[in-house]
Parts: structure tokens; sequence; C-alpha cells
């Protein structure tokens, strides 16, 4: 995930308009919890080194070091990214709030410098998180706060591995690293559903190279087939996408929307717990079926899972080699912007690009 923290430092010091200015007081709020996080650092050798660190600890930071080895070996830009760890003093780091008319799937956005227009907005302070939540919604917002255990400043600042991330299987963990580490070595300004989706490709690839490199065929089995099911729930909420998007096109009140909600969320449970819970390898449907329709939640869901055959067929193409795959893609997106992005990936595969870049 991509998270402002760089903006929040660099607005930070606006004093003088932080009591004027509720996106002040924000950025300021990101800029504190970061040089606060940037303070708890140690170096990742150095706490491996500590015989007082747990040995699952140890354990996980190793292998953190070990996938950055790997990234910067098949051509990934590692920079700084996690070679420093950061306790963080509580279970969520952050919750990110995603908005929607309910008669449209339109994210809010938000615009701010260096990374563009993004369709959600990372708060450290819950309460703040909550109240903008409350007021979206009481406009009659579709709204969906989830919590993230990660974030990348694309490699403006060393960010360090945070203990709320560590808490995952190998294959997991893997592909966080790899994936953060993506939005360093590519990242398309005003393209979040591109950056994120792309980040998926390399994150769970990668684990996959990476484990098979080592001998480990269970933990690069889980990363391939992780990623075959973010394949599979890419296609559903692309298809769950374009009924809510007809229905929003000819629903003519409120009353008709929520009636025509009510249909595509029949539809959406009988498709989770039949043919998609049938191909899915590593996740299971459980509660997801029952979820009413949201907005808010579905663009969420689908800033990560947009198009992701069309990533999955360019690797492909470039023979399934993850570090010639993204120096490929690199070279085609240069000076691409926006939705445009997808045009372009869509075009090297032969894809269909419409709507594609719409989360």
């Amino acid at each position: 995930m991509v998270f402002l923290v760089a903006v929040g430092i660099l607005m930070a010091g606006y004093g003088t308009a932080y009591l004027a200015s509720g996106e002040v007081r924000y950025l300021s709020r990101a800029g504190v919890e970061e040089t606060r996080i940037l303070k708890a650092r140690r170096p990742i050798r150095q706490v491996v080194a500590d015989s007082a660190t747990d040995p699952s600890v140890r354990a996980t930071l190793e292998l953190v070091l070990a996938t950055r080895d790997f990234a910067a070996e098949v051509g990934l830009e590692a920079k700084e990214t996690y070679t420093t760890y950061a306790p963080v003093s509580r279970d969520t780091l952050l919750l990110v709030l995603s908005a929607a008319p309910r008669n449209c799937l339109c994210p809010v956005t938000w615009n701010y410098p260096i990374v563009g227009r993004v369709p959600y907005k990372g708060f450290f302070d819950a309460a703040m998180a909550q109240k903008e939540a409350t007021r979206l919604e009481s406009t009659g917002y579709d709204v969906y706060l989830r919590p993230a255990a990660a974030f990348s400043t694309l490699g403006w600042f060393n960010d360090p591995l945070l203990s709320t991330a560590i808490e995952r299987d190998s294959s997991e963990m893997a592909a966080l690293v790899l994936h953060e580490i993506a939005h360093n070595t590519l990242y398309v300004k005003s393209a979040t559903p591109f950056n994120e989706s792309f980040a998926q490709l390399v994150g769970y690839r990668a684990a996959e190279a990476f484990f098979r490199r080592a001998g480990d065929s269970a933990h690069a089995t889980r990363a391939a087939d992780r990623w075959e099911d973010e394949i599979v729930l890419s296609g559903y909420y692309r298809e769950l996408s374009a009924r809510l998007d007809s229905l929003y096109r000819v629903a003519p009140d409120s009353l008709a929307v929520d009636r025509g909600r009510d249909e595509v969320a029949r539809w959406a449970r009988a498709e989770l717990e039949g043919p998609i819970a049938a191909r899915l390898k590593t996740y299971h449907v459980g509660k997801l079926a029952e979820r009413p329709i949201n907005n808010a939640r579905i663009i969420g869901a689908r800033i990560y899972r947009t198009r992701l055959d069309l990533f999955e067929r360019y690797y492909q193409t470039h023979g399934r080699d993850i570090g010639g795959t993204v120096a490929a893609l690199k070279e085609e997106l240069k000076g691409v912007e926006g939705d445009s992005a997808y045009a372009v990936l869509a075009r090297a595969v032969g894809g269909a690009p419409a709507n594609a870049g719409t989360p």
C-alpha cells in the first residue's frame, strides 16, 4: 500500500495554518507518526544478532533480508526498504478510508503532490478516521474503513518493517516485502489500481521464484496458488462491478437502487458460495458472501485486483521471468500517467482496455 506519509512530513512544518486547516492537521499528524516510526527503527541485522530477540521474530527478519537480496538480484529497486525494523505499540498501524456514492462505483479521491490522485485516505488517528467516515456517510456515501499493517513512501524514506506486519506465514511475508519494493521500482502517477495490482503480481510471482530457487516447493506453491486466487477474485469483482454499473445507469431513484443492490447481492452470494469457492485454493469465502453491497468496499477490494489477468498475460509473454517482466513494463510506461497505464498494458497483451483502470 502507498500511504502519503512523505507528504505529511513535507507539510508538517506549516504550523501557522495548523488551526485553520483540517487537511494540514491531518498531514501534520501523519508527519508526527512517521517521525516516531523512523526514530524507533533499528537495523534488521542488529535485531537479528540481538540475543534478546524472539526466535520467531528473528526467523521472520532473516527471511526479510533474504527476500530483499533476491529482489535486488532480479532487478527490483529495493533501495533501503525493510533494512530496518520498528516496533509499533498498537495492533493496528493505521486505518484506510474509502468512500463512494450509493448509486455509482465512483471513488471519492484525494489529491496530493508527488503521488497524484488516490482513491483512499490513511489515518493514524482512529478518531479522526471515524469522524471523516461518519461525515461522508451522513451525506449519503457508502464508506469503508479497513486496517493496514504496512505502507510505502515510494523510496522517499527508509521504510522500516513494522511489527504490525510480521504476523504472516513465510509466503505472505515474502510477498509483502516484494510488493512494497515493487512500488519503489515502478509507480505511475494517479494510477492507484494499476500500481497496487502490479505490486500484487510482483509480490506473489517473485515470492514463488524466490522459494523455488531456495528449494522450498511448499511455500512456492502457496505463493503461486494465492496469486491464482487473486486472479479469480479479480474476475469476480469485475463482473460484480459490471452488474452494478448497469444497475446505476438505469435505476431512477434511491428505492430502485436499493432493490437493485439487493438483487445483485443475491447473485454475488450465489457466485461466491458456488463457482468462486470451488476455484479458490487458499482463500475461504466465509462471511464475504454475506456482506451487503457497499460501493466503497468493492472499490477498496478492486484497488488490488484490477485486471490481474492482463498482468499475468504480460508475465507469461515475458517467459515467466519476473525481473524481465518488470523491466519491460517499466520501459513501456515511461511518461505514462493515470488510466493510460492500463491502455498500454492491454495493447501489449492484446486485451480489451475498456474501463480497465476504474476500480
